[in-house]
């Protein structure tokens, strides 16, 4: 193939929790994102570690604020009220798909709700028939960070096996109401981000169990087999919708040529990346992740039954998020999965990122050679400082340059014969970050006005970047 296939999806992703606001409007109760703080004196470069866990003090602590401005997920830019201007927009833009969540507190407000919210219902199925609407494909996230308070802080997060079942009801109500207008489901958001989301993830606050390390893989366990179930639901249901499993790509180079470099780096990616993608597609748990657990003197708690839902209900398609490529060396970098190094030879955003586009094309091989199913890039972008002239004009070159790049990439990708049908730039509309809860971290095609500590009108304004991708889209990838 020479190009872009003629039906190609060009399309943007969002994230439910980052953009609806209205966290205690319309019956939905609270989540692990409406307790997602923003520290004003952030190191924006920094090493986040730290932020990605919880402890029972720290959330206690963070529910006694009352000041809702101190996190800016619960306003979001009101996406909740404003989606049918912000999807006008979209249309304009000339998106064929949309990605965004269903915010699962929305539909069960507690998580272990008997009956789910009606109300809650009504609004997605305004939002979907809004996106369909408009001509655009719906590609729905069923737990994009969404996880409704009441399951950690009752049940102890995913380590509890009962979060299998609420999930799996949780998605059953959502595939019996939108089978016929939905065919792209992503289960789970970035199943492997244990290390960086761990709080968001997995809902295991540190201070509740013995072996924390242990515990998030117990979480995942049950991750898996509830995706596996779901998978099961949804294909009785109707079978043509396709279930999508979605890691994050953090592949490491090997710093050196030194043996131990590449094989340390190896092993890395296996336990973050490979290691999630090889249970949801292969349908099994490989060797190294069994070694990895015995080295450790890990103690996973699973059965045949699991197994062989494991093995039977697999993924359809593969997704994965992109931004940028780090290092590994056996000398410099421990053994913890998110201890990795910047690369000195890549430019990076001032978020750290390092800014590659090849990177893409090798990650989008390897992913296809590995499995051969169909490939979808659900995010890729570049967070960016913009600046909002006195003309109401954003001039983001940076930003075309970027995609400019990892576009030609992916159309490489598909010469070398990766089957890729759709790219979902991450945040078509400026929204809050998800790691730093800032506003002035930027993605978009269009400029939200809202800053950093709620002030501002909320008025949309398309940037430079809004104009080229409407091109690239309308000629099919051939003007960039």
């Amino acid at each position: 193939m020479k190009g872009f296939q003629d039906n190609f999806m060009w399309g943007g992703a969002v994230a439910a929790n980052q953009c609806e606001g209205a966290w205690n409007e319309g019956g939905k109760g609270m989540s692990v994102p409406d307790v997602d703080w923003h520290n004003p004196h952030l190191n924006r470069a920094g090493k986040r570690d730290e932020d990605s866990e919880m402890t029972s003090a720290r959330l206690k602590e963070l529910l006694t604020i009352k000041d809702d401005n101190q996190f800016p997920k619960r306003k979001g830019i009101d996406f909740y009220h404003t989606y049918k201007e912000d999807l006008k927009l979209m249309h304009e833009l000339g998106l064929k798909c949309f990605r965004t969540s269903i915010n699962w507190s929305r539909i069960f407000p507690n998580g272990d709700d008997e009956e789910p919210n009606e109300e809650g219902l009504r609004f997605y199925d305004d939002l979907i028939d809004t996106i369909v609407g408009y001509g655009m494909e719906p590609i729905i996230t069923l737990f994009h960070y969404e996880l409704p308070l009441n399951l950690v802080t009752k049940y102890g997060g995913w380590k509890n096996r009962k979060l299998i079942d609420f999930f799996v009801k949780y998605c059953k109500v959502c595939f019996e109401r939108y089978h016929s207008k939905v065919k792209y489901w992503i289960l789970i958001n970035q199943i492997n981000l244990i290390y960086v989301e761990s709080f968001n993830s997995l809902g295991i606050l540190s201070d509740s169990v013995e072996n924390l390390e242990e515990a998030k893989y117990q979480g995942i366990h049950h991750q898996f087999v509830a995706c596996s179930l779901a998978t099961k639901v949804a294909r009785e249901i109707d079978p043509s919708m396709k279930m999508g499993v979605m890691i994050s790509d953090h592949n490491c180079y090997a710093e050196t040529a030194k043996p131990e470099d590449v094989f340390y780096t190896y092993q890395k990616n296996q336990m973050s990346q490979m290691f999630y993608t090889d249970v949801r597609i292969r349908g099994a748990y490989p060797g190294y992740a069994l070694r990895f657990f015995d080295d450790h003197k890990f103690h996973i708690e699973m059965n045949e039954e699991d197994l062989k839902l494991i093995k039977n209900y697999t993924a359809d398609f593969m997704a994965f998020s992109y931004y940028y490529t780090r290092l590994n060396s056996y000398e410099k970098n421990n053994k913890g999965l998110n201890d990795i190094s910047k690369n000195p030879l890549l430019k990076a955003s001032i978020w750290g990122w390092s800014i590659d586009p090849l990177g893409l094309r090798n990650s989008l091989n390897l992913y296809y050679d590995r499995y051969g199913i169909p490939m979808m890039i659900a995010e890729n972008g570049l967070g960016a400082l913009d600046e909002l002239t006195v003309d109401k004009k954003v001039h983001d070159d940076y930003r075309i340059d970027y995609l400019r790049e990892h576009i030609k990439a992916m159309k490489e990708a598909i010469k070398d014969g990766v089957d890729l049908f759709a790219y979902c730039p991450w945040g078509p509309f400026d929204i809050v970050s998800c790691t730093t809860n800032e506003m002035s971290k930027r993605y978009g095609f269009v400029y939200v006005d809202i800053q950093d500590d709620g002030t501002g009108t909320g008025n949309r304004y398309k940037k430079d970047s809004f104009a080229w991708y409407q091109r690239v889209i309308a000629t099919n990838g051939e003007e960039l």
